[in-house]
């Protein structure tokens, strides 16, 4: 298992010492966890259920593309 190093301001640190002690785990392992939801290349499984649930929900091939008109050209 590796290491590392941390400096974190007393606030941020008051935060950590918060948080993990009212999840009651070590601060380590809270931070970890953290670490491991917001580093994740996955999309959650609470979002992938939500695919395909909108059925009005227009895709991209159905809206129309519509150019806006060009701005005049300032000449230099």
């Amino acid at each position: 298992m590796s290491q590392i190093t941390l400096y974190l301001d007393d606030a941020t640190q008051a935060l950590v010492d918060e948080a993990a002690k009212a999840n009651g785990v070590s601060k380590s392992r809270w931070v970890a966890d953290i670490i491991r939801t917001y580093a994740a290349h996955d999309w959650p499984q609470d979002c992938l259920a939500l695919a395909g649930r909108f059925a009005d929900f227009p895709l991209q091939e159905d809206v129309p593309q519509i150019q806006p008109a060009d701005v005049p050209r300032l000449i230099f």
